[in-house]
């Protein structure tokens, strides 16, 4: 995104960084998980066509065996894609629990946990390391913050760190390479159900987004249903977007389940310059998103950069807002993108999580990486 107003740049000539970074989302809004895995589908995507495939391990604190939980469909769905890929660990107890209601136990299974990532990472086995709630587990002094700041700090260069969960100690904020903090919004008496929506500054929008994807196909799988998804872009008619690989992952192992369609100009497009091409890439990508959603045929429907794309006044708020309240109850509906002005159909939205951007590399003068930060 740039700088100065709405629009989206291409990514075809810039360099690309060798260093791996430390992600870390945290907040209490919802995305945090979810974008994890979009970035973890994103490498992998990178990885298929090269001789050194993206390997990765999702760690995940205080979600041991017995719960369900969010984006367990998303993980299915990733470990039956891509089997020889994707190591998952759990541990924690299967009920949530407090500061006051800390047992051994749980100290015991944090330690356990942690016990793997220090040797996922020091192993140069994985490029994705995932350490999933890792920040609730150090606020509550269930590891030593000192001991993990250390090992991150000492990890493979080319290894991708990503850690989640709200309530971030000053010390790992300090070492993070990027810090998207998730800020939930109060959900209106209008709202529907079935619509999120991510917004604001900071990373995570669309990988969120993905990771929605990733779970609709996971409940198909698991239900022995087709979920099929729809992820629809606007402003990205060009290539060399954070998405492709993701994207381009995903149809491989889901040929049948994923449908992707861009629209708009390889350009950017600023306010006061919109060009008549821009209005008719923009209104042909709803009319097919709005077809896909009245359908039903779809379980998901991804409307990428729709933010952007009403706040450019390409498109009119009225039909978007007649289209969602008349959805059907199965469909969910996943709409990103930063804004200036809040659309009307914000009031319509069930989760509604802005990404406020505290932290990233591109700050500090160092190269981006394809495929991970654009």
């Amino acid at each position: 995104m740039t700088v100065n107003g709405i629009g989206i740049r291409t990514a075809q000539v810039r360099q690309e960084r060798l260093t791996g970074q430390i992600h870390l989302y945290d907040g209490l809004g919802k995305g945090k998980s979810q974008a994890a895995l979009g970035v973890v589908l994103r490498s992998i995507g990178l990885g298929i066509n090269t001789s050194a495939p993206s390997r990765v391990l999702l760690l995940r604190f205080l979600k041991g065996p017995g719960r369900n939980y969010d984006e367990d469909a998303a993980i299915a769905a990733l470990q039956q894609g891509f089997p020889h890929l994707i190591d998952q660990v759990r541990t924690g107890r299967s009920e949530y629990f407090g500061r006051d209601e800390i047992i051994s136990f749980d100290k015991a299974e944090a330690l356990r946990g942690w016990d793997v990532a220090k040797g996922a990472i020091a192993s140069g086995l994985y490029s994705v390391v995932v350490l999933d709630e890792l920040n609730p587990v150090l606020d509550l002094d269930l590891l030593s913050v000192g001991e993990v700041v250390q090992t991150l700090k000492g990890k493979p260069e080319e290894l991708e760190i990503i850690v989640t969960g709200s309530r971030s100690p000053q010390q790992l904020l300090d070492v993070a390479d990027l810090h998207s903090e998730m800020r939930p919004h109060s959900t209106p008496d209008s709202a529907v159900g079935g619509i999120e929506i991510y917004t604001g500054a900071g990373k995570g929008k669309s990988t969120s987004a993905l990771g929605k994807a990733l779970q609709a196909i996971g409940r198909g799988i698991s239900t022995d249903k087709s979920h099929r998804v729809l992820i629809m872009q606007w402003l990205k008619g060009g290539s060399g977007y954070t998405e492709d690989a993701a994207i381009a992952a995903l149809q491989q192992s889901y040929p049948d389940l994923v449908d992707h369609q861009r629209n708009g100009r390889d350009a950017i497009v600023w306010r006061g310059q919109q060009q008549e091409i821009d209005y008719v890439e923009a209104q042909r990508g709803w009319e097919i998103a709005k077809v896909a959603i009245a359908s039903g045929l779809y379980k998901t429907v991804i409307l990428d950069e729709l933010n952007p794309t009403v706040d450019l006044e390409l498109l009119p708020v009225e039909p978007i807002v007649e289209t969602l309240v008349r959805k059907p109850h199965n469909t969910e509906v996943i709409i990103t993108g930063r804004c200036l002005h809040r659309p009307s159909y914000f009031d319509l939205a069930s989760v509604h999580s802005e990404m406020i951007c505290h932290k990233h590399y591109a700050e500090r003068g160092m190269d981006l990486k394809r495929g991970v930060d654009f």
